[in-house]
C-alpha cells in the first residue's frame, strides 16, 4: 500500500474533491473507468457524460471540444446491449505553435487520444433507433425507447 503525504493546501484540495472521487469510483459505467477515475490506466478518466431519460428516449451528452464528427465513432456492440463511443482524434491547436518564437506555456484542455466509453443499454432501449450529432463541441446521442409491452391476456377455456 502506498502512502501519500499532503501539505496543508493540498490536503484541503484533496478533501474537497473526495466526494467527487468516490462518486466516480462508485458510479462509473465500466470497471476500467473506475480505475481511470482513481488515476490508474492510460489517458485519464475520459470524458464525462450526462444522461437524460425522457418518457420516449435516453439522451447522452459528451463534451468533445476540438473534435469533429469525423473524429468520433458511435457503435452498438455485444449483441446490441452496449453503446460504445470511440475517438482517435486529436484536438487541433491554434496556429500559434507554428509561428516562430511562439509556444504553449500551459496545456490543460486536453482530450484523451484514444477515448473509449462503453455503456450498457437499458432493457427498454431500441438499438435500431439511435442517432448522433456533434455540434459546437458537444456529442449528443439519442437512443429511443421500445414501446411498453402491452398486457397479454390469454383466454382459458372452461370445461
Amino acid at each position: 500500500m502506498s502512502r501519500v503525504v499532503l501539505d496543508g493546501d493540498h490536503l484541503v484540495s484533496h478533501l474537497l474533491n473526495f466526494p467527487e472521487s468516490v462518486e466516480k469510483l462508485a458510479f462509473s459505467s465500466r470497471p476500467h473507468e473506475a480505475a481511470a477515475a482513481a488515476g490508474e490506466g492510460k489517458g485519464g478518466a475520459g470524458i464525462p457524460a450526462d444522461i437524460l431519460e425522457t418518457p420516449k428516449e435516453y439522451v447522452f451528452y459528451f463534451d468533445v471540444p476540438g473534435l469533429s464528427k469525423s473524429d468520433v465513432q458511435v457503435t452498438v456492440e455485444d449483441d446490441q446491449k452496449s453503446l460504445v463511443i470511440r475517438s482517435n482524434g486529436k484536438r487541433k491547436r491554434e496556429d500559434a505553435e507554428e509561428d516562430e518564437g511562439c509556444k504553449y506555456v500551459r496545456l490543460e484542455r486536453r482530450v484523451p487520444r484514444n477515448l473509449t466509453r462503453k455503456f450498457r443499454l437499458p432493457d427498454d432501449a431500441n438499438p435500431s433507433a439511435i442517432s448522433a450529432k456533434c455540434e459546437n463541441g458537444v456529442l449528443t446521442i439519442t437512443v429511443e425507447k421500445l414501446p411498453a409491452p402491452k398486457p397479454r391476456m390469454v383466454k382459458v377455456a372452461i370445461n
